[in-house]
């Protein structure tokens, strides 16, 4: 898994429109388990800052979208969108036009661009306020750290790896979800 980091980090510091040559199945999976591993931790060291931010009374973090879908919609549909559809429409839009720059002075400030617009789109899931736009670059931080990472393993594996880690990412936390509003 170190070395996937490594290559994810490199990558992330200097991407570039080139596809991974090893197009074996099992490599591929492992490379995905890794990400995924590295997304799930990515996100899970950055949510402390969420909860000083609430403790504070900065941001009520219980005026998120995904809250209030919890308590309109039945658990199928929530999964249906956060697993399925949202990772399929998010996918199409913010990575798979990045192959689109093949020149490389093009490509480096598209792939930073499209993360930091996936990761600004989710703002939307906060009800804004003047202190939600002003810690904006904070509350989006998982999800634009994460279109990095999803950048990374549309353009090495292509767009079908990005949509299956973006849907088991969502999956993995709708799942915790889920399983917290049991207890």
């Amino acid at each position: 898994m170190r070395e996937t980091f490594n290559e994810l980090i490199a990558y992330l510091k200097n991407p570039v429109l080139t596809q991974d040559e090893n197009t074996d199945n099992g490599y591929r999976t492992k490379k995905f388990l890794h990400l995924l591993i590295i997304s799930i931790i990515t996100s899970a060291v950055i949510m402390p800052i969420f909860g000083l931010i609430e403790s504070s009374g900065l941001v009520d973090m219980n005026q998120h979208a995904m809250e209030e879908m919890m308590n309109q919609f039945p658990k199928a549909v929530i999964f249906f969108l956060a697993v399925v559809f949202a990772p399929l429409f998010e996918e199409l839009i913010f990575r798979a036009p990045l192959t689109l720059f093949h020149n490389p002075t093009y490509f480096r400030p598209a792939f930073y661009i499209f993360a930091v617009l996936f990761g600004l789109v989710h703002i939307t899931n906060f009800t804004i306020t003047s202190n939600v736009l002003l810690l904006a670059p904070i509350l989006v931080l998982p999800q634009t750290i994460l279109g990095g990472y999803l950048g990374f393993i549309r353009v090495r594996f292509g767009l079908q790896w990005s949509i299956l880690l973006h849907a088991c990412y969502n999956a993995f936390f709708i799942l915790i979800s889920f399983a917290s509003d049991l207890v």
